[in-house]
């Protein structure tokens, strides 16, 4: 196929992707090519004659990687943000031919013994540490993929992996689309009384934009959330949480039902661990982490939960007195505890989330945002001009303070139909050095925030704020990176239970008075964030934290324990519901409905990269909680001293040394628990 950048944009890679051109019928065609000339590369570093050597088998290898990467990034990019029948076909028909080449890629003998060779050399001890640490991911990387496997065994475990892209999509498309499907239109505005201003105007927007009169709820999260949080009917609540809680599964549309997807992606993974000599898919999953054992996450999940427990009984009781003597509610349900929780929070602190939500316009959030980073790291944030996918789309650039381009990034911020759910950072492209030629970083940062309505510009909750801050950590870990190898540059090459340090850290600006003070002013007025509005929020910080904190011990509880204490040939729906229910019985104080069926939309773990790995998120909150404290200690929010310590320990090292490496460079010691307890108000 030939390499035809006139006629293919997917295949011209001389700048950004051109989003204006892409068309699906691309896609093929650029895979085709990109295919071809990867496993080219592959033959020419394992022939006899090819020198095992870094520039001879490494660099061009990264070379025709970096190219498919970078096309593939964005189809697989537009498939999550702009859905459509065609290019989800092409994605879905393409999937297998990229999980296949790197599965044949990772137990590729030949290649395998290029990189033993790399590393059993006299000068491999001069190579940079960054190229040392590449091959010894490598070579970790060869035995988890198969390479030192028998014929017959290779082949089943490609076998397994390409089935497990498969189903991995499935799941996330059935998810999407039972979310699209449901749509709920009011007629009567007294049906939705009690729910703000703003968020009606945006429901009605989008019931005008489909030509009809009223109000159109979806299962959107600008649109559920609210409702839930402040629609006095509770019928309709209930409607809601229903349609919300039963997505995906036995109750909707049988061809959306996740229930086989998953029964057998927990299959393979388990015969994807005995395959390779592991007990379980936990075990396997922790090789290349910061945890040692599935048991150990477990003792550190339930250490947790029995620290938070009682602060969640508290709060459960207080919440349950509170609805049956102020809301007329004796018996809590699943569909009242936001709605609950909303009222208590405005009569114990004096505000709402909704007034707080007028002190964060978009323009505000976002210009502060980027003067925060500014203050804390020596760079500078400009606007920038590229292609974009959808008209909303963003695109900025970060410089030195010299004026030299460090990353690019592309901010999709709004909820839309046929975009995924949830918030992400991914990589167009990592940073790369071939030669005196500097390839920078560039970032898609992807959110579901509030949109626009009523000609006003888009108002943030707090909780927006937050996850607009942890995808930038995420987004600043990439594009700050300045390490040259791309398979340790930026996110890539760090132990997946250390990823969330940035992003994580980065949130805990979002309470900080003098960060505050950037990111707010009254959408009408201008006016800051009044002084006592912000002690009434800090005050309210740890309000149900424990209830939080539970609530993620839950999730990491039931993704451990399905990938190790379930029997996969004896699973079915009932195991699965019933290990949810063991789970629930142990840590929850939240009562569910029959009906609930969260792991049916448990999209991190059965469509993303947390199977077995969904503790990191507190995992890694130890490491961000405990690196944050470095500044509560000196007293100075955005010092611009500790920031920059930040950087060149954390985010600049990216992957090229192993992650508590980094953390004991920037903190000095080892992570403490303390600041995490003390950060959730569960201090002794």
């Amino acid at each position: 196929m030939p390499f035809d950048v006139k006629t293919n944009p997917l295949l011209d890679l001389s700048g950004l992707p051109r989003f204006d051109a892409i068309a699906p019928e691309h896609v093929t065609p650029a895979l085709d090519a990109l295919l071809s000339q990867c496993r080219a590369a592959v033959e020419r570093a394992t022939e006899p004659a090819t020198a095992a050597c870094w520039t001879s088998v490494v660099e061009p290898l990264d070379e025709a990687l970096d190219r498919l990467g970078r096309a593939w990034a964005a189809v697989s990019h537009l498939n999550a943000v702009l859905d459509t029948p065609p290019l989800r076909a092409q994605y879905n028909a393409n999937l297998p031919r990229l999980t296949q080449f790197f599965t044949e890629l990772a137990q590729n003998e030949a290649l395998y013994a290029k990189y033993k060779a790399i590393a059993a050399r006299d000068d491999f001890g001069s190579l940079a540490p960054a190229r040392r640490r590449v091959i010894e991911n490598e070579l970790r990387d060869f035995r988890l993929g198969g390479a030192e496997l028998p014929p017959p065994a290779k082949e089943r475990l490609r076998a397994v992996r390409e089935r497990q892209s498969q189903l991995a999509t499935r799941y996330a498309e059935n998810v999407l689309d039972a979310t699209n499907a449901f749509a709920l239109l009011i007629d009567d505005p007294r049906e939705l009384a009690g729910v703000p201003q703003d968020t009606l105007q945006m429901l009605r927007e989008a019931a005008q934009a489909e030509g009809k009169d009223g109000y159109k709820l979806t299962l959107h999260a600008p649109s559920y959330l609210p409702v839930m949080q402040y629609a006095d009917d509770r019928a309709l609540r209930e409607r809601l949480h229903r349609a919300y809680a039963t997505r995906a599964s036995e109750f909707g549309r049988a061809e959306w039902d996740n229930t086989q997807p998953m029964i057998e992606l927990l299959r393979l993974r388990r015969e994807q661990a005995a395959l390779l000599g592991h007990r379980d898919f936990a075990e396997l999953s922790l090789v290349p982490k910061m945890a040692e054992s599935p048991q150990q996450v477990l003792d550190f999940l339930r250490d947790l939960a029995r620290r938070a427990r009682p602060f969640a009984e508290r709060d459960m009781a207080e919440l349950q007195e509170f609805a049956a003597r102020e809301l007329a509610l004796p018996q809590l349900q699943a569909w009242d505890i936001a709605y609950a929780s909303e009222k208590l929070r405005q009569a114990r602190y004096a505000y709402s989330e909704q007034e707080l939500k007028q002190y964060f316009p978009e323009p505000r959030v976002l210009g502060g945002l980027f003067r925060v980073i500014e203050t804390l790291f020596p760079v500078v944030i400009r606007e920038d001009r590229a292609p974009v996918w959808h008209r909303d789309v963003k695109f900025h650039r970060i410089e030195s303070p010299a004026g030299e381009l460090l990353g690019q990034f592309y901010l999709d911020l709004y909820a839309r139909e046929h975009k995924q759910g949830g918030a992400w950072q991914d990589d167009a492209r990592p940073r790369r050095r071939v030669g005196g030629r500097l390839q920078t970083p560039v970032s898609f940062l992807t959110c579901n925030l509030s949109p626009p309505a009523g000609g006003r510009p888009a108002l943030f909750t707090h909780d927006e704020v937050l996850t607009l801050f942890h995808e930038f950590g995420h987004g600043l870990h990439h594009l700050l990176s300045r390490v040259d190898e791309p398979a340790v540059s930026g996110i890539r090459g760090v132990e997946w239970d250390a990823v969330e340090l940035p992003s994580q850290f980065m949130e805990n600006f979002c309470w900080q008075w003098e960060a505050l003070q950037l990111l707010s002013a009254h959408v009408d007025t201008g006016e800051q964030l009044p002084r006592a509005l912000f002690e009434r929020m800090i005050a309210a910080r740890n309000f149900q934290s424990g209830l939080f904190m539970l609530r993620q011990v839950e999730f990491g509880l039931f993704d451990m324990l399905a990938h190790t204490a379930l029997d996969p040939a004896a699973t079915d729906a009932a195991a699965l519901l019933r290990l949810m229910d063991e789970v629930r019985r142990e840590v929850a104080v939240v009562p569910q409905p029959p009906y609930q069926r969260m792991p049916w939309t448990f999209t991190h773990v059965f469509a993303g990269g947390y199977a077995s790995g969904y503790y990191s998120y507190k995992w890694a909150e130890v490491l961000s909680a405990d690196a944050y404290a470095a500044f509560e200690e000196i007293g100075s929010t955005l010092d611009p001293g500790l920031g920059r310590r930040f950087l060149d320990e954390v985010l600049a090292m990216g992957g090229s040394r192993p992650a508590m490496d980094s953390f004991v460079a920037f903190r000095g010691r080892k992570p403490l628990i303390d600041a995490l307890l003390r950060h959730h108000g569960m201090s002794a």
